[in-house]
């Protein structure tokens, strides 16, 4: 297995016995010869499964409707995006000369995809049980962020929509630092809004959680 690949592999916090199954995820169509579309198939099976499972457990007294709709929030595009920018996937993956010119290690829908097909690598390689593991702790800090009834929208979806609705720039985040062990990690991250010359920042044991907080403090700031 390669640096870049172990270095991935231990991100992930699933050492491969078949690091060709983890470079076979990684592969896009674009590249040509194997690719990850089967694997895509298979991982996105798993995905919905283990969030279903891990749903009706966390939420006992939750219905059908209110499991579904946070199944819903869990496997969509961006979710799943967030959580592959969160493995940095973009820096590992194989894709063909066109993808890398238009800039296709950044676009969501290959970054989904490609963790699914991360999800059937670790399924194919030690089965079942360390697939749930994997799944679960790149979706814990989403898992832990849920309401089954209608929540107050989080302080990033709500901090859009408010620039949206006056026409203006979407507010740009950037990872300051990262300290600590893999599973005890600290993000430090910078908020930068067009419309506003201070820099806030945001502190988390996630970057999703970091960014959170950076976009509470300019919803404070703007008395939203």
């Amino acid at each position: 297995m390669s640096r870049d690949l172990e270095q991935l592999a231990r991100v992930m916090g699933h050492g491969f016995s078949d690091a060709g199954l983890l470079a076979h995820a990684l592969t896009h169509r674009s590249a040509g010869g194997t690719h990850n579309e089967r694997m895509e198939f298979l991982g996105d099976a798993l995905l919905g499964y283990l969030i279903a499972e891990a749903l009706y457990h966390r939420f006992p007294d939750a219905n059908e409707g209110e499991l579904t709709r946070l199944r819903s929030t869990l496997v969509r595009r961006d979710t799943l995006a967030e959580i592959a920018r969160g493995l940095e996937l973009g820096s590992h993956l194989t894709l063909g000369c066109g993808e890398v010119k238009t800039g296709g290690y950044r676009r969501d829908s290959i970054l989904a995809n490609t963790l699914e097909a991360l999800i059937a690598a670790v399924y194919l390689d030690a089965g079942i049980a360390a697939c749930r593991v994997f799944v679960l702790r790149v979706v814990d800090p989403f898992l832990s962020d849920l309401c089954v009834k209608d929540p107050i929208k989080d302080p990033k979806s709500r901090l859009q929509e408010y620039l949206q609705s006056r026409h203006q720039t979407l507010p740009v985040y950037s990872v300051l630092s990262k300290t600590g062990t893999n599973h005890d990690q600290v993000f430090q991250v910078s908020c930068r809004i067009e419309s506003l010359s201070e820099v806030f920042l945001g502190v988390g044991s996630t970057r999703r959680r970091a960014e959170q907080d950076a976009a509470f403090r300019v919803l404070e700031t703007l008395a939203i």
